[in-house]
């Protein structure tokens, strides 16, 4: 079965920086491209193709939040820098289409 694990979120400061990772298993990682999705209404921040050719960022994020992929590894990453307050939320990972149960997400607070 398709497991997600996401970590690396934590409490910053405003302007701060952190990285996300999700170990994606139970399927073939280089096959797919990926999105990280906030909060309930499963925001989507970043999306990469499965070539990792292609990124795409809302303007909400833009410049200050980077996604990337490593196929050997099975996992995508999310930098994030300049941390806003409005950026504190759960973050998951999952295809565009969510067609795959949600792992437990990684917290994320910005706050001083």
């Amino acid at each position: 079965q398709v497991q997600f694990v996401e970590s690396g979120g934590g409490l910053v400061q405003p302007g701060g920086s952190l990285r996300l990772s999700c170990v994606v298993s139970g399927l073939d990682f280089s096959y797919y491209a990926w999105t990280w999705y906030r909060g309930k209404e499963r925001e989507v921040v970043a999306f990469i193709t499965s070539s990792g050719g292609t990124v795409n960022y809302p303007d909400s994020v833009w410049g200050r939040f980077t996604i990337s992929r490593d196929n050997a590894k099975s996992t995508v990453y999310l930098q994030m820098n300049n941390l806003k307050p409005e950026d504190t939320a759960v973050y998951y990972c999952n295809t565009r289409s969510q067609e795959f149960p949600w792992g437990q997400g990684t917290q994320v607070i910005v706050a001083s």
